[in-house]
């Protein structure tokens, strides 16, 4: 992992939050402007004019009403060592002769792994009460 991907907990959690509120502000934008566009036309309706508002259309709202965020890390260090040895001794009337091999080694490996995962739940909710309010109010003032 570089350090540019190491991150701490608390500044995911920070940024997962700042990401909804920016997310559920850009959602509650394009709600308006949906709003603003089915008031904009008209559509003839056995020769009265509608705009989508008076017909009974309502922009759609959404809320991110839940967000997790999963983190799963796995660490493994292991540690081995290895001795061995070998010793030949040979000897006779005259002479005697003796050799030793040894060996020894020491491994150490270290493995790390790791993955996230951020889930967000969509919900659709009702227009605001005052929106709908108000498009209910301009109705009734229509002439008729």
């Amino acid at each position: 992992m570089t350090p540019a991907e190491q991150v701490s907990v608390a500044t995911m959690v920070k940024e997962l939050g700042v990401a909804i509120a920016e997310a559920q502000y850009q959602m509650d934008q394009a709600s308006i402007r949906i709003a603003l566009l089915l008031g904009d036309g008209e559509i003839d309706v056995s020769g009265d004019k509608h705009n989508l508002l008076e017909l009974g259309f309502t922009p759609t709202f959404y809320q991110l009403t839940e967000a997790t965020v999963e983190a799963k890390v796995s660490l493994t260090a292991t540690r081995s060592e290895e001795f061995g040895g070998e010793v030949k001794l040979t000897g006779g009337y005259a002479f005697f002769a003796a050799s030793v091999s040894a060996s020894y080694s020491q491994k150490y490996s270290y493995t790390a792994t790791g993955s996230s995962a951020i889930t967000a739940k969509f919900v659709s909710v009702p227009a605001p009460a005052l929106l709908t309010d108000a498009i209910r109010a301009h109705i009734k003032r229509l002439p008729k």
